[in-house]
């Protein structure tokens, strides 16, 4: 997402966490507007929840590496720069 509170389809998220695990690729999720989302049918999903449903947990030696941002002042305030 973004200030324009624009969010992934659930599909698209499982398909970037799918692709991270089979490419050995850490999955760095900007999390950071979760709060701006102005469409009730696009609710924000995170990349953690997808991840744990798709069977992936948080623990050492797990096939997913997954960082997810998040900030106070941006996610509130929902402003850039």
């Amino acid at each position: 997402g973004n200030p324009t509170g624009n969010t992934l389809s659930y599909e698209n998220m499982k398909d970037i966490v799918e692709f991270c695990v089979e490419n050995q690729l850490v999955l760095m999720a900007d999390e950071v507007y979760q709060e701006n989302i102005w469409r009730p049918d696009r609710p924000f999903i995170s990349f953690r929840k997808v991840a744990v449903e798709l069977g992936y947990r948080d623990e050492q030696g797990s096939d997913l590496q997954l960082i997810s941002f998040h900030s106070v002042s941006k996610g509130f305030i929902g402003e850039c720069g």
